[in-house]
């Protein structure tokens, strides 16, 4: 581990990224990187099976292990996932690698499998996601709701 690597970093910056993003999320499917890794490939397997206008409910309802995601019922899954796959670079990037720049996303994404159809469409017109910095980082979650 490298020297700016803190038991516990992971989570943190996991939490703190998407609380800044205003989605909630179960910290026990999140808490650490192996297991926000395992989630995120369910996440992504579920929406390639359903479509990218799945909703969390929906996708919740595909899969088993995935129901305490229930507080994010409301919430398009393909938004939802694509910011939990952010969030998991963003915390990673900066527990385990000292701070990470955009294409290490991709280069992420492609180690795990968490690869999607618009992955870099979607981070583009959603750069608030990995970036700490934009002050209209809130406003995601919201955009993210299915009405």
């Amino acid at each position: 581990m490298t020297k700016c690597y803190a038991t516990g970093d992971f989570k943190k910056y996991f939490k703190e990224n998407m609380d800044e993003l205003g989605l909630p999320f179960p910290t026990s499917l999140f808490d650490t990187y192996n297991t926000a890794i395992a989630t995120a490939t369910t996440l992504v397997s579920a929406l390639k099976t359903l479509g990218k206008g799945a909703t969390m409910a929906e996708l919740i309802g595909a899969t088993t292990g995935l129901e305490l995601l229930a507080v994010a019922a409301s919430i398009g899954a393909a938004a939802y996932t694509g910011a939990v796959i952010g969030s998991i670079a963003v915390a990673s990037g900066r527990s385990l690698g000292c701070g990470a720049r955009i294409s290490d996303l991709f280069v992420f994404a492609e180690q795990n499998n968490l690869q999607f159809e618009g992955l870099s469409t979607f981070y583009r017109l959603n750069p608030q996601i990995l970036d700490t910095n934009l002050i209209f980082r809130k406003s995601f979650a919201a955009r993210a709701r299915i009405v």
